[in-house]
C-alpha cells in the first residue's frame, strides 16, 4: 500500500497537516512493507526539509499512491481518479458551494472518507479539532477586545505559533475586568473554558454572573442550552425533548446578554433550534454585549451578527445593530464587533497537527495498514468508487442539483 500526504490547495491557505514528520517516520518503522510519501508544499507548518530529515520521501507527484490524506477540501482540478481520499469535505450537510466537489469525486470514481464522520460506536467523533478551536477563538476574541478598546496588543499568530506562546502572550498583558459568557458544553466550549482558567480568569456561578455590578477580574461563566432556552409550554427543560423537538423551545438568551460584556459562542446549533440573538435582540438598547467571538461560526445562525466567516489575516468586523449590516472593525462604539474565523485551529498548526495525527494514527492509519475492517472508517466513507454509500444516499438529489 502506498500512502500520500497531499499539499493543501484551499484558499485561504491552511498550514495544518494530517500527519507530522514523526508520525510518518513511526509508520515507516512499523509498516516497512508499505510506502509513505509527502507531496511538496511551501505552506505547511512542517517544512519539506523536516519530512526529509525524518526519512520521508518528498515528491511533487502522488499519482501512484493508493490513499491520499489532506486537511481541507482538495481543489477539484487536483483530484486523481480511482483513489481513496481523506479530508474535511463539507458536503454531507449539502453545502451548495461544494456541490462541484461532490460531483467531481463521483465522476472520477473516487472513494472518499470525511474526517467529520469518523465516529466511534457511541457516535463520538474520534478525529476532531474542536478543543483547539475553543482555545484559539477565545484568544482572538480577547485580542480583538483589546484592539477595540485600545487596551493592549496581542501578537497575531503565524504558522509557528504554539499554545505555549499563546498562553504567555495572554499572561503578559493586563486583561480587562469584564464578564465573558461561554456557550455550549462540547469540545469547543471546553477549550475556551480551559484557556480562560489557565490565564487566571475567575469562573462565576450563574447567580454571580447574572447579578448586577462590576467584577474585579476577568470573569466568565459557561452555559449550555438547558440554561439558554425555555419550553414554550412552561414545563421543565428536557435534553431528549430539546434534541427531538427543538421548535417547542424559545430563546431565553437575553437575560444573559444583558449582563455579559463578551460572548464566546461555542455551542452546537441546528437550524430548527431557537435563535439566541436575533436582529431585534441585537438592536435592543439593553443588550450589553459589544464583542462576539463566534467560534462555531454558523453564518446567520443562532447569532445573527455573524454575517460571514472571517480570516486569520483579517479576523474582525463590526455589525451595525441598527442597519444589520457589516462595517469596518472597531469603527463605531455603538457597533458590535465580531470575530468569526472558521478555521481557528490553523493558528496553532504545529500543535493541532500533532494532536490530530495522533488520533488519525490510532483510528485510521493502523487499521488500514493492518488490513483490518474498520467500522469507524466505514461510517465516514461517503463514496465508494464514486458511488454514494447507503448512509449518505440522501445526497443523490443534491449531487444532481435536484434538491
Amino acid at each position: 500500500m502506498k500512502i500520500g500526504l497531499i499539499r493543501e490547495t484551499k484558499i485561504p491557505e491552511d498550514n495544518r497537516v494530517a500527519l507530522t514528520p514523526s508520525h510518518l517516520a513511526e509508520l515507516q518503522r512499523s509498516f516497512p512493507q508499505d510506502e509513505f510519501v509527502v507531496q511538496s508544499s511551501d505552506i505547511r507548518a512542517y517544512s519539506d526539509e523536516t519530512y526529509r530529515k525524518a526519512g520521508v520521501r518528498v515528491t511533487d507527484n502522488v499519482d501512484d499512491c493508493d490513499i491520499l490524506f489532506g486537511i481541507k477540501e482538495a481543489d477539484i482540478r487536483t483530484l486523481i481518479p480511482n483513489k481513496h481520499y481523506f479530508f474535511f469535505g463539507h458536503i454531507a450537510k449539502m453545502q451548495a458551494y461544494n456541490r462541484p466537489l461532490l460531483q467531481t469525486l463521483m465522476a472520477k470514481r473516487i472513494t472518499f472518507s470525511d474526517y467529520e464522520y469518523l465516529v466511534d460506536d457511541d457516535n463520538r467523533r474520534v478525529c476532531a479539532f474542536g478543543w483547539w478551536a475553543g482555545i484559539v477563538g477565545t484568544y482572538y476574541t480577547l485580542r480583538g477586545y483589546g484592539l477595540r478598546h485600545h487596551l493592549y496588543e496581542l501578537p497575531k499568530p503565524d504558522k509557528h505559533f504554539t499554545l505555549e506562546k499563546l498562553t504567555q502572550a495572554l499572561k503578559s498583558v493586563e486583561l480587562p475586568h469584564i464578564k465573558v459568557l461561554v456557550t455550549g458544553n462540547g469540545r469547543v466550549s471546553h477549550g475556551a473554558q480551559h484557556i480562560l482558567e489557565t490565564i487566571g480568569a475567575v469562573r462565576l456561578t450563574e447567580e454571580q454572573f447574572l447579578a448586577d455590578g462590576p467584577v474585579n477580574a476577568l470573569s466568565f461563566c459557561s452555559a449550555d442550552a438547558d440554561r439558554l432556552v425555555t419550553r414554550n409550554d412552561g414545563e421543565e427543560f428536557s435534553w431528549d425533548d430539546f434534541i427531538h423537538h427543538p421548535t417547542t423551545y424559545r430563546s431565553d438568551f437575553m437575560r444573559w446578554a444583558r449582563k455579559a460584556d463578551v460572548l464566546v459562542s461555542a455551542h452546537f446549533w441546528a437550524p430548527e433550534a431557537p435563535v439566541y440573538l436575533s436582529q431585534e435582540d441585537l438592536a435592543d438598547p439593553t443588550l450589553r454585549i459589544r464583542f462576539i467571538g463566534d467560534v462555531t461560526c454558523d453564518i446567520q445562525g443562532s447569532i445573527k451578527s455573524t454575517l460571514r466567516a472571517s480570516t486569520h489575516n483579517d479576523p474582525f468586523y463590526d455589525y451595525n445593530p441598527q442597519t444589520s449590516k457589516e462595517e469596518p472593525a472597531f469603527s463605531n462604539d455603538s457597533n458590535i464587533s465580531v470575530m468569526a474565523v472558521d478555521t481557528c485551529p490553523n493558528a496553532l498548526a504545529l500543535d493541532t497537527s500533532a494532536y490530530f495525527g495522533d488520533m488519525l494514527m490510532q483510528h485510521v492509519l493502523v487499521p488500514l495498514l493492518k488490513r483490518e475492517h474498520s467500522n469507524i472508517i466505514q461510517r465516514a466513507t461517503i463514496l465508494e468508487d464514486g458511488k454514494l454509500t447507503p448512509h449518505f444516499a440522501y445526497l443523490e438529489p443534491f449531487a444532481k442539483g435536484d434538491e
